[in-house]
């Protein structure tokens, strides 16, 4: 009978396919570089087939490596449900988790996908609604974690990820130099609204809030259409916005941070394996600069070094 495929180098043959380089596989898996590259000889000896082709400083698939990449996930997938079933301490249950909808619809996937691969059995409830109703959820014991904007005078987080907030408007409508700043913010205890009206008042610049909305796909809408200007973190902005700075008359504004609360009495083991998840998937986010983000103040070009975020996403605070 031909020898079984070995489920080690399958995993290493996966994560070369999903980083299209044996060097960023190996810091993926662990492993040195040579321990990857004898790994995929045995491989393509094992198959009697040609897996990879050089393609510039990187590694594509060939023809036969898609063919069998189908299967190796297939084998992957069914080994750890394999292994999962027979553990004894495999997490169990139902993980109720709040989060605005911005978040949702951007950051969410990522996190359920992650999660629902490594603890099959717990289910997940998620609820949409804006930082502060998440916030008097977790007080009335209604939810087992909430991913909210940290605002310490409202509520107590931990922080996970910090970035800098910007001033947008669209980049294909002009604003009126003599007319007050139409702005299209959250609910008038959003914490990003109250520091954009703070900022303009110090600033005695006239305003008028023309749109009101927890939902993010409203202010955004607002802003690309060119009927207002509004207040994103980094990581919301999206092409065909224009970030707005001093040059244009608007002040600098603090850094927002994102924070998670945790029910008190949540199982230890199910709050760190949903709490690492949420970390990573933040940690690993990175973004490209709008239109006009070399124009940011320094202060915000500093702060944004902390952390970015993916294109097109958005961070929770409605």
């Amino acid at each position: 009978m031909s020898a079984p495929l070995d489920i080690d180098q399958l995993q290493t043959f996966i994560a070369i396919a999903d980083t299209g380089s044996f060097t960023r596989a190996a810091e993926r898996i662990f492993k040195t570089q040579s321990a990857v590259s004898m790994q995929m000889r045995r491989l393509e000896d094992r198959i009697g087939k040609q897996l990879f082709q050089k393609d510039g400083r990187g590694n594509r698939l060939t023809a036969e490596g898609e063919k069998l990449l189908n299967y190796a996930r297939r084998i992957i997938r069914l080994n750890n449900e394999a292994i999962a079933a027979f553990d004894d301490n495999r997490l169990e249950g139902t993980l109720r988790i709040g989060t605005p909808d911005d978040y949702a619809d951007r950051y969410m996937p990522e996190i359920i996908g992650r999660f629902a691969k490594t603890h099959p059995n717990v289910e997940l409830y998620i609820v949409c609604e804006p930082s502060a109703s998440l916030a008097e959820k977790m007080q009335k014991g209604e939810l087992d974690i909430a991913l909210v904007t940290h605002n310490p005078r409202e509520r107590q987080s931990d922080v996970v990820r910090a970035e800098p907030l910007c001033w947008v408007a669209s980049a294909n409508h002009p604003l009126s130099d003599d007319a007050p700043v139409p702005l299209a913010v959250g609910r008038r205890d959003c914490l990003w609204r109250q520091l954009a009206c703070s900022a303009l008042d110090a600033a005695g610049r006239d305003y008028q809030v023309l749109f009101t909305s927890w939902s993010s796909t409203v202010v955004t809408s607002a802003v690309l259409a060119g009927m207002a200007v509004s207040v994103l973190p980094e990581s919301a902005l999206r092409n065909g916005m224009k970030v707005l700075t001093s040059a244009d008359g608007f002040p600098p504004l603090p850094p927002v941070q994102i924070g998670i609360m945790k029910r008190p009495g949540l199982s230890v083991s199910l709050m760190n394996a949903i709490t690492d998840h949420i970390t990573a998937c933040l940690d690993n986010i990175t973004i490209s600069a709008p239109t006009g983000a070399d124009d940011l103040d320094g202060d915000v070009r500093a702060f944004a070094r902390i952390a970015r975020a993916r294109p097109g996403q958005m961070i929770p605070g409605w």
